[in-house]
């Protein structure tokens, strides 16, 4: 035994040199080298991404296997590293930063020794003792990190996504249910911060509830553009190197090992060169961010107050809202969902430079389109999730208030303009603006209207549907 194994190290060779690693690790000594040089986040990969790079190597295993190039025992022992790796084992061992130069070569390379190195101890050798299982000539084999680290962002992608879509259709749900719950509270409608015209509570949040309804829609697409893969296509889509065996069974094994359903790229060099899928993903998580940001908005709006403000709903109250201000209770959860929107907004710009920055037959800034990307997704998931749970389920409205603002404003006018003229209608709104008094009060003490014709035109209902008994009122006047 050397001195260097004495000492708790093995040393490792690669094409830069010769580097001592810790005898106990899994990883090799590029990994190591990629550790030093890249001290970007400070933080570690995502886990599912380690279990995607499992995956993609246990069906690379099980290919090289079926086309006679990777002998079974070898195999075998490459699959059951790469199970354990699924399992959630090994994992402290992935120690890239998740940003780092060389298009996802740290992290394929990181992947490689890990798995290589467990397969080894599982054929009985020593960590280190490349001869039996080699990170680049047996686990790597038919691969190249330009296919297998596009292929790892979408598998994680496509994962993180079905849940952001599963909390999307409870917040969906619980709109749903709360639309029904207000739909006869009328209450003002506003444009541009003013006064408009009525409508229902629970038409407001029934709108809401369509607009999740389509960012739902966005997420199937965008899961949609995560199933097709370049693998195959090794380092530029040309598949050198790939058998042509492996060419034609790695996709479907990969979709056999995950449980999940991929298809292979029709142009494999398009699917190398070209980003573009990951830009279309990155844009339907910002929609949604924008859909929950404007409804964070609306909902802090009406639960402003709550006595000087519109105080037309309650929010479920959370916390102190002050250190320094006794009964004040913020607007909290809505709050992290507009911060959210804003940072996932900022990740879809940096998303969408890296992939236009790509150069001929490669972008090699998938690290940092991945970092985002699952940074958005994530954190627009539990923002949804707290969304949920700890406001929309709870919100209330303030009914008679809601009915007083209706009663008291001047947007009334406009269900009665069709009825006395759109300048009779605009003198009596001036009118109760400069004297205070109801614009319902001044019609029916001018005389403009009888007080059964507008009970009937101001209705809550007439007012908030379209076409309903405006015009039979207008025919029996004439």
């Amino acid at each position: 035994m050397s001195q260097t194994e004495n000492q708790g190290y093995r040393l490792e060779k690669d094409s830069i040199g010769s580097k001592e690693v810790p005898e106990q690790v899994y990883y090799g000594i590029q990994s190591l080298r990629a550790s030093e040089n890249f001290h970007i986040t400070g933080l570690g990969l995502h886990p599912e991404i380690i279990i995607s790079m499992a995956y993609i190597k246990k069906a690379a295993a099980i290919t090289n296997c079926e086309t006679g190039i990777l002998k079974k025992k070898k195999a075998e022992a490459i699959v059951r590293a790469c199970d354990e790796i699924v399992a959630g084992k090994l994992h402290e061992h992935f120690i890239v930063d998740p940003i780092q130069g060389g298009a996802g070569t740290s992290l394929n390379m990181n992947a490689n020794e890990v798995i290589a190195n467990r397969a080894i101890e599982l054929l009985g050798g020593k960590k280190g003792d490349y001869t039996l299982i080699n990170p680049n000539d047996h686990v790597n084999c038919g691969q190249s990190t330009n296919d297998v680290i596009p292929t790892a962002g979408k598998m994680t992608s496509l994962r993180l996504l079905y849940h952001l879509k599963k909390e999307l259709q409870r917040l969906h749900k619980a709109l749903t249910e709360k639309a029904t719950e207000f739909d006869s509270v009328i209450k003002m409608g506003r444009t541009q911060m003013q006064d408009a015209v009525p409508i229902r509570l629970g038409q407001e949040f029934h709108a809401y509830a369509n607009a999740i309804q389509r960012d739902i829609y966005r997420m199937d697409k965008a899961m949609d553009e995560m199933r097709t893969l370049n693998m195959g296509g090794t380092a530029i889509g040309t598949g050198i190197n790939a058998d042509e065996i492996y060419l034609e069974r790695i996709v479907p094994n990969l979709s056999e090992v995950s449980d999940m359903e991929f298809i292979q790229a029709f142009d494999l060099i398009d699917a190398t060169q070209n980003l573009d899928p990951f830009v279309a993903v990155s844009g339907a998580v910002k929609a949604c961010a924008v859909t929950l940001s404007k409804m964070a908005n609306d909902l802090r709006l009406m639960s402003s107050g709550p006595r000087t403000g519109f105080g037309e709903i309650n929010l479920p109250p959370k916390q102190n809202g002050s250190s320094i201000m006794p009964g004040k209770v913020n607007p909290v959860i809505p709050e992290v969902v507009n911060q959210v929107a804003f940072y996932v907004i900022g990740n879809d710009m940096t998303i969408t430079m890296a992939a236009e920055a790509g150069q001929l037959e490669l972008n090699a800034f998938e690290p940092i389109i991945f970092y985002c990307m699952f940074q958005s997704i994530d954190m627009l998931s539990y923002a949804v999730q707290t969304f949920v749970d700890n406001c929309v389920s709870g919100i209330t409205a303030n009914e008679e208030r809601c009915r007083n603002l209706v009663e008291n404003s001047i947007g009334i006018i406009t269900a009665i303009s069709p009825h006395v003229g759109y300048q009779v209608a605009a003198d009596v709104a001036k009118k109760a603006l400069q004297t205070g008094e109801s614009v319902r009060n001044l019609i029916l003490k001018e005389g403009l209207l009888k007080e059964e014709e507008l009970d009937l035109i101001l209705d809550p209902v007439q007012m908030t549907e379209p076409g309903i008994s405006g015009k039979e009122l207008l025919m029996k006047k004439a």
